[in-house]
């Protein structure tokens, strides 16, 4: 979807940026960064802002031969942020109605083409709306078919639906679910019973059938529990500017450690590392690093690189 950017209050008028965002984009284009091949699907209104997402897309390298524009008349979703306290930040969103809201299964199971390993799905998109959800899951159960890795992030938004209703939505896809990635407050919305600590919560999971469970702690890290036990990550010490888009960088540095065959320690240093870049810059993806900048985080406060 397209994203406008204020710079105060909304109420209080002013100048807005325009750009690009959406949770599977920010973490495509992050893979996309670090040198993976990445194909996205999804819908975008016949309109300027479809056409912007699409050319923001294929200009960071992604396969956007799997997009669909509606022909319809259904507009490109919206949505809209403001600062409101340091570096707290308030949403708006317009996605009712919109061609993001009407994907179907014929405009995504195409995209899980032969050779495809990890198909990266977020709790967002059965939020939109009945076409979406049966699109999301039918994406699960076709890529869980093939041995395709199902990797699903449950990116609560309020904004969107009650608990109740992404609880009813989001359980069913955990039987084709091997990595499921939320933040400490949303694992209770995949869970029977949502009660009890989080390793029990992480272990009935994990009974279920998940394979990994990650748990996204902010400025305190992440922890990843699988039948092996659990291993905790620190986070990498940033000057946050922006937390927007934080959680989508960890999951596209996650994603990779796991394409490049790192072992849970390692994706995690290399998620927190991604994490760490996009709280430091402003945007929801546009500071997300190449591969070669990795390391930066390891150079000295002051460093000039010439």
């Amino acid at each position: 979807m397209a994203a406008l950017r204020a710079h105060g209050a909304l109420r209080l008028g002013g100048s807005l940026g325009l750009s690009v965002a959406g949770a599977e984009s920010n973490v495509a284009i992050g893979l996309a960064r670090l040198g993976h091949r990445v194909r996205w699907a999804g819908r975008v209104g016949a309109d300027e802002l479809g056409a912007l997402v699409l050319r923001t897309l294929r200009a960071e390298g992604i396969d956007t031969g799997h997009a669909a524009t509606d022909d319809s008349g259904r507009p490109t979703g919206l949505l809209l942020t403001e600062p409101r306290l340091g570096t707290l930040t308030r949403v708006s969103y317009y996605r009712a109605g919109s061609a993001g809201s009407a994907v179907s299964p014929a405009d995504v199971l195409p995209a899980l083409a032969p050779g495809s390993r990890i198909l990266h799905l977020t709790g967002i998109t059965p939020a939109l709306g009945p076409s979406a959800a049966e699109a999301t899951l039918a994406a699960a159960t076709t890529a869980r078919d093939a041995g395709i890795t199902v990797c699903l992030d449950v990116n609560y938004r309020s904004r969107l639906w009650t608990t109740e209703h992404a609880r009813t939505a989001l359980r069913p896809l955990l039987e084709y679910t091997d990595l499921l990635i939320a933040s400490e407050d949303e694992l209770p919305l995949v869970l029977e019973r949502p009660d009890g600590g989080e390793a029990e919560a992480a272990q009935s999971l994990l009974t279920a059938g998940v394979t990994e469970v990650v748990v996204k702690r902010g400025a305190r890290g992440a922890t990843s529990f699988t039948t092996d036990g659990a291993t905790h990550c620190a986070a990498r010490q940033a000057d946050a500017v922006d937390l927007v888009g934080a959680g989508d960088a960890f999951v596209a540095g996650y994603l990779s450690g796991h394409l490049r065959g790192a072992d849970i320690p390692a994706r995690l240093h290399r998620a927190v590392t991604t994490a760490a870049f996009a709280v430091a810059t402003r945007g929801d993806w546009e500071g997300l690093p190449t591969q070669d900048e990795l390391g930066l985080f390891d150079q000295p406060d002051g460093t000039t690189i010439r």
